[in-house]
């Protein structure tokens, strides 16, 4: 093999492709070292199908597998794995077929999912918990006319069986997910009759817990923890901006585009619950923050606002963002903090400065007011105020 301008030449029935896949990886962020490894892999498959006499269309699940055996290395694997992923979407190797066949209760659960984010608008989180629950809840209960014949206590039972020996906020996570699918499959004619009256109430007191807020010096240290100098300290301090500034989501944060920044009007466009649109003011150091991030992110084809500081430059998801602020709680010496206290730390700034609750629902995007209710416990000072002298007790 010789060399050429990234260092392997690649000869075979591959070599068509050779040029694509390198173009692909250089997208990603990629740098000169991995192209070279990458393409060094990619070589080695061509001129393995080749000694073998393999069209990129012969090659099945089988020779895959023969193909990992012929060299075990991390490296390899890693590669192999790109390379094959790569010429199922060009078309040069078909896909994998399941051995097992999909079954009604595949399907079923397959709909379900659909509905809940397409008409639902429910992030990926609460997608996959639900279909949790609703395998669980449907298996052993095929469709058709046994489905129909479902009862409220079975769903009842379902649901105490669940609950069992588990906490009451899991326990209402159940309820609700249960409660959804019933409602599910009442809409789509699976059971003749509306079952969610069947789906009881799990009791707890609500709002008995104050919540919980960073003091302003602790969020100091979190922003100040960000190494500037570096890109991945400019992102994530913008990331860290967003959620402490305006309470955004984690996944809100996640989604995200380049074309949600609206500089001339100084705002900011947010996906939230629903798939609701909001449009929201981007405070001046929340706007230089992400221009000074933006000034430095790698030119890559995703439209996705904040990236992954290490190829493959994917758009983070909400977990990494997750990860991203437990990281930075522990840079600033701080106990693990989660996106939604920063959430939290907002709107109990705005409350100690004189918002109201109404004002506070409007900058969160809460639906109801019960729900920004909670942080009137927060201010302290003035429940101090409504409080009354206990009778008898001393003047």
């Amino acid at each position: 093999m010789s060399l050429d301008a990234y260092g392997v030449h690649v000869s075979g029935p591959l070599a068509p492709w050779a040029r694509e896949f390198t173009s692909g990886l250089t997208s990603l962020g990629y740098v000169r070292s991995s192209l070279h490894r990458a393409r060094f892999v990619f070589a080695f498959v061509s001129h393995w199908l080749g000694t073998r006499r393999l069209r990129p269309g012969d090659v099945t699940a089988e020779q895959v597998e023969r193909l990992r055996r012929a060299k075990r290395g991390v490296t390899y694997g890693r590669w192999l794995s790109r390379v094959i992923q790569f010429l199922r979407g060009v078309g040069g190797v078909p896909p994998v077929r399941p051995i097992a066949r999909r079954t009604g209760l595949d399907r079923l659960l397959d709909c379900y999912r659909a509905y809940l984010t397409d008409e639902r608008g429910l992030s990926g989180g609460v997608v996959r918990w639900y279909g949790i629950v609703a395998g669980r809840f449907l298996e052993g209960r095929p469709g058709g006319a046994r489905l129909r014949r479902l009862t409220a206590g079975e769903v009842g039972e379902f649901l105490r069986k669940e609950a069992r020996g588990c906490s009451p906020g899991h326990a209402r996570y159940v309820a609700s997910a249960l409660r959804s699918l019933v409602r599910f499959l009442h809409a789509e004619g699976r059971i003749p009759a509306s079952l969610t009256g069947a789906v009881p109430s799990i009791s707890g007191w609500r709002g008995t817990s104050l919540p919980r807020a960073l003091e302003p010096g602790s969020v100091r240290r979190l922003l100040r923890g960000c190494d500037r100098r570096t890109l991945s300290g400019r992102r994530d301090h913008a990331v860290l901006l967003l959620l402490v500034r305006l309470g955004l989501r984690a996944g809100e944060v996640a989604r995200l585009e380049l074309d949600a920044l609206d500089w001339r009007q100084g705002e900011v466009v947010v996906h939230g619950k629903g798939k609701t649109l909001s449009r929201l003011p981007l405070p001046q150091d929340v706007g230089q923050a992400l221009s000074a991030y933006l000034v430095r992110r790698p030119r890559v084809d995703s439209r996705a606002l904040f990236l992954r500081s290490r190829a493959p430059l994917q758009p983070l998801t909400q977990p990494a963002i997750t990860h991203l602020v437990a990281k930075a709680s522990q840079r600033a010496g701080l106990a693990r903090v989660s996106p939604h206290r920063l959430r939290h730390t907002l709107a109990t700034a705005m409350l100690r400065r004189g918002a109201t609750l109404a004002q506070i629902a409007q900058v969160l995007r809460h639906r109801s007011l019960t729900t920004t209710a909670l942080y009137a416990k927060v201010d302290r000072a003035a429940l101090r105020q409504l409080a009354q002298p206990w009778p008898g007790g001393v003047a």
